[in-house]
């Protein structure tokens, strides 16, 4: 008879699995760690524009014979770009013009999908299929998320005090326009990576829900950085693991916990928040 243990480590048997739960663990740390500044940035809307963006550069880059993730990355950082030559001028808000620029680049996506003879392939991009991934998209993954974790680190400080006051930042001389374009490039090359896990459609949710749930348990971007990864790489362990045993899709089931532990932070913020007054009172 099977233990506990074995039937745990059953599906590391398979070579599909190994490469899964890499491909996984590398999205959801680097996610984690650029959610943190995607939240404090105030650029959630820009990591869902960016992310739902790149599908017309993938299907160009399929139709070319060339890297998916080059088209993405292109797409995306076209999107990027273009937001801010519309955003600065003309009179309309930023947010208007993310959703009027990523509804487009969609919709040109989905239409030029719907003229490429291959359904698979466009549930692939849309929904992700970690458990699919070859060892050389896997290697990709890793080489993306490794390079963007890395800059990240190297520029923590400058990239905090950037994100927390540009006005400062730019008083000091950091180079400001260099660095908001950076995080655009890095937001892109995230996403890229992440597209092998969750898919255009999911990506989002892995940028940001780990930022927030981090956000509700801590007051320090350090303590909200270590949270974040905490929350988003267990969330990408499990579920990978999950979908293994009920036959389901990796990517849902994956950010569907990370709901799930928004909604636990959520729920232990609001009981603190209770609480303290309680304990202020002055006692009769």
């Amino acid at each position: 008879m099977m233990s506990w243990l074995d039937v745990l480590l059953e599906p590391m048997g398979f070579a599909f699995m190994q490469r899964a739960l890499l491909t996984a663990a590398a999205t959801s740390i680097v996610c984690a760690i650029f959610s943190c500044f995607l939240v404090l940035k105030g650029w959630s809307l820009m990591g869902d524009a960016i992310s739902h963006a790149v599908l017309p550069g993938v299907v160009l880059a399929y139709l070319a014979g060339i890297p998916l993730a080059i088209g993405a990355f292109g797409s995306g950082l076209f999107c990027a770009v273009a937001t801010g030559f519309i955003k600065e001028h003309c009179r309309v808000k930023e947010d208007s013009v993310m959703g009027i620029v990523f509804s487009g680049m969609f919709a040109a996506g989905l239409v030029l999908f719907s003229r490429v003879n291959t359904e698979q392939h466009l549930s692939h991009i849309l929904f992700g299929n970690v458990l699919g991934v070859t060892d050389s998209e896997m290697l990709q993954t890793l080489i993306i998320a490794a390079v963007v974790t890395l800059a990240i680190l190297l520029r923590f400080k400058d990239l905090v005090l950037f994100c927390f006051d540009p006005v400062q930042a730019k008083v000091i001389g950091l180079p400001v326009r260099f660095y908001h374009y950076a995080l655009l490039c890095m937001l892109a090359m995230t996403i890229v990576a992440a597209l092998q896990a969750v898919g255009v459609v999911l990506v989002v949710a892995m940028l940001i829900t780990p930022g927030i749930t981090a956000f509700l348990l801590c007051k320090t971007l350090p303590k909200m950085v270590t949270i974040a990864v905490t929350v988003s790489l267990l969330a990408a362990v499990s579920g990978t693991f999950i979908s293994f045993y009920i036959d389901a899709a990796t990517g849902p089931t994956i950010v569907l916990i990370q709901a799930l532990f928004f909604l636990l932070a959520l729920t232990a913020n609001l009981l603190q928040k209770s609480i303290k007054p309680r304990q202020s009172a002055p006692i009769a």
